[in-house]
């Protein structure tokens, strides 16, 4: 009976912990990146599938800007490079 009362071991409470949409959006790009899907999945898992795209849509702009920055280039010059787009 009072089983049901003890603290889960500390392996099991870090895997339960919360995770934010930035955390699990980046984990789940880096993850795509590095082709590892037991990581894609598991980040995919932290948070609802809506989070995670508007997390990864967020991460996205904010790579762009931040590519832009550093090319001084603008983000639409940029973000076509990246997808292999003609320049408009």
């Amino acid at each position: 009976m009072f089983g049901r009362f003890r603290k889960p071991a500390r392996s099991q409470a870090a895997d339960d912990r919360h995770h934010n949409i930035f955390e699990a959006a980046a984990a789940y790009v880096a993850a795509c990146a590095e082709d590892d899907q037991d990581a894609l999945e598991e980040a995919a898992g932290w948070v609802s599938p809506e989070a995670l795209s508007f997390g990864v849509r967020e991460l996205a702009c904010r790579a762009v800007i931040a590519l832009a920055r550093d090319r001084d280039e603008s983000p639409s010059a940029v973000a076509q490079e990246l997808m292999g787009l003609p320049a408009a």
